[in-house]
């Protein structure tokens, strides 16, 4: 199996059916062990109506004690040897699918760290969580194909074989009935996938629409929006409740089919046999044995309809594995260096140019405009944004990250002590940290828990409030220290006593370094260097906070709010 530090390997992303293949040929030994097990397993569960027959035919109707106690002996022996069999096929398919779904899950992972920042704006939260869940075990069970799957047909051909030494018709017989199966349940199973494909799309929805409610959930109560979402979320719970029914009702069918056409099959078999024996065609042993060698068919026969159901939704769930696959990281082809010194950031597209060791703010009536800024600027979106003059997806990614940090208001936050939150895998100090901490006003934050910095945090700061998780984040991103910060709206849940005190602690905290901030506080605003007012994605003004309020009604309608005497 899988060790938690091997390769998992290079996935084949063709399609769904490629991956589960890949899946059976990263594992060929153990996948080949428990195709020859099953198919033992199930041959010499076959043998055991082929030795009662010759018990009963040698021994018990002439009378025979020798050769009935023989034949008896090895059929014991036989079942012996079968539930020892029975057992390693357990063991050994038990050990592939658990490798699949390791495998599956370092894939799966390890894509997701290679996407990085760019897995949020490629794939909804509620799809890669439903991949994690239920997907992954979905294509691991998929895989018995690989050891009952071969062992049912390996029988298949053994009974035949047997019974075509015993009758030509009933052979005959069993040798057109699992088509005939096959045939009456093929047209469910593609039905299936076409539903199973919808329903998980539905599941994906539903799910980052109960991560984003439970996120904003003391947000939407205070705003008295709770109603308005509950009722959204209410019609997508019953639209994939409907969507479950009709998945559910073709997998009963498939489900009854497996159960009642290998019992009708097995009926059809025993009443050709038992008119044989009538007409004195069978011995009674060679009956018992038609009867024994069709009671085994039915468990491959149901097993074909099991099959083709598990593989229907493994195939539906390893194509939205391989459509998470699929997605591409951020491309890194930059030779040129980065500028050696402190440089001017510049977007054409907006026209936003950021003077390097400046405080410098971005102001919009919608978020939205100003966040894409910070995007082209820290280069998470395609754009000809320049940084000393050279385009910023010519310099190696890499180097972009270690000097450009872009600090969302909404980034993650992972569960752990305080320090380590803000700290993460650097190993800072508690002067740096404390220097940090006051910077963003987050003293009473520290102070406020029962073991201070080595408090623990739950995920996403859930064991915080609004404001305490904005400034974290930004105690986390002043940490980090980076030559130039680009912060998403730092202080828009602060109250307007704590944002005056953020506002003139960070200027002094960041002089000298580049920073940018995206804001309409006003008490934000008048402690920048350069403040550019934006009118659908354009600089429409650039200046100061105090001249902008003079001299353009558009941004003091956006930002002067009541406090108009600011001009006066």
């Amino acid at each position: 199996m899988i060790d938690a530090y091997e390769d998992p390997g290079t996935p084949d992303t063709r399609g769904g059916w490629h991956f589960l293949w890949w899946l059976v040929l990263r594992q060929p030994g153990r996948s080949a062990a428990g195709a020859l097990l099953a198919s033992v397993w199930m041959v010499l569960l076959a043998a055991a109506p082929y030795l009662m027959s010759r018990a009963i035919d040698d021994g018990l109707v002439p009378g025979d004690l020798g050769a009935l106690a023989r034949w008896t002996l090895v059929l014991f022996l036989v079942g012996a040897v079968n539930s020892w069999i029975s057992i390693m096929r357990h063991r050994t398919m038990t050990r592939v699918r658990m490798d699949a779904n390791f495998r599956t899950v370092k894939v799966v992972v390890g894509h997701a760290v290679r996407l990085g920042a760019a897995l949020p704006r490629r794939a909804g939260a509620g799809e890669v969580v439903t991949i994690g869940v239920s997907d992954v075990q979905t294509i691991s069970q998929s895989l018995t194909v690989v050891g009952p799957g071969v062992g049912s047909v390996v029988v298949y051909a053994v009974v035949a074989g047997l019974l075509l030494t015993i009758s030509a018709p009933l052979a005959a017989v069993v040798l057109l009935g699992v088509p005939t199966v096959a045939l009456v349940a093929g047209p469910l199973t593609r039905r299936l996938q076409g539903e199973e494909t919808r329903y998980r799309e539905r599941q994906g929805v539903l799910t980052a629409r109960i991560d984003d409610l439970a996120g904003g959930l003391r947000v939407l109560n205070g705003l008295g929006g709770k109603g308005l979402f509950a009722d959204a979320f209410r019609r997508d719970s019953q639209r994939l409740r409907a969507q479950g029914y009709r998945v559910g009702a073709v997998t009963s069918w498939v489900q009854a089919l497996g159960v009642g056409l290998p019992t009708l099959f097995l009926a059809v078999v025993t009443w050709l046999a038992a008119r044989l024996a009538a007409q004195g065609e069978l011995t009674i042993g060679e009956l018992v044995s038609v009867y024994g060698y069709v009671a085994v068919l039915v468990g491959p026969v149901a097993f074909f309809l099991e099959m083709g159901y598990q593989l229907s939704r493994g195939v539906v769930a390893a194509r939205r594995v391989v459509r998470l696959l699929r997605l591409e990281p951020e491309p890194d082809d930059g030779t040129l260096p980065a500028p050696a010194e402190p440089a001017a950031l510049h977007d054409p597209e907006s026209g936003v140019r950021v003077p390097p060791g400046r405080l410098t703010a971005l102001v919009g009536a919608r978020p939205a405009d100003t966040a894409a800024v910070v995007d082209r600027l820290g280069r998470y979106a395609p754009s000809a944004a320049t940084w000393g003059g050279v385009r910023l997806d010519a310099i190696p990614l890499a180097e972009v990250r270690a000097r450009i940090l872009v600090a969302d208001n909404e980034a993650d936050l992972f569960a752990g002590t305080l320090r380590e939150v803000v700290a993460g895998h650097r190993d800072r100090d508690d002067e740096a940290v404390r220097r940090a901490v006051r910077a963003a006003a987050a003293d009473d934050i520290v102070q406020g828990l029962p073991d201070g910095l080595d408090s623990a945090v739950a995920a996403q700061g859930r064991s915080l409030s609004g404001g305490q998780r904005q400034r974290v984040r930004l105690v986390r991103a002043l940490l980090a220290d980076p030559e130039v910060l680009l912060a998403v709206e730092p202080s828009s849940a602060l109250d307007a006593h704590t944002e005056s005190t953020v506002a003139h602690r960070l200027r002094a905290a960041r002089e000298g370094r580049t920073t940018v901030l995206t804001t309409t506080s006003p008490l934000v605003l008048d402690r920048a260097d350069t403040v550019h007012y934006l009118v659908d994605g354009k600089v429409a003004a650039t200046g100061t906070h105090r001249r902008l309020l003079a001299e353009e009604p558009g941004y003091r309608a956006l930002v002067a709010r009541d406090t108009e005497e600011v001009v006066r």
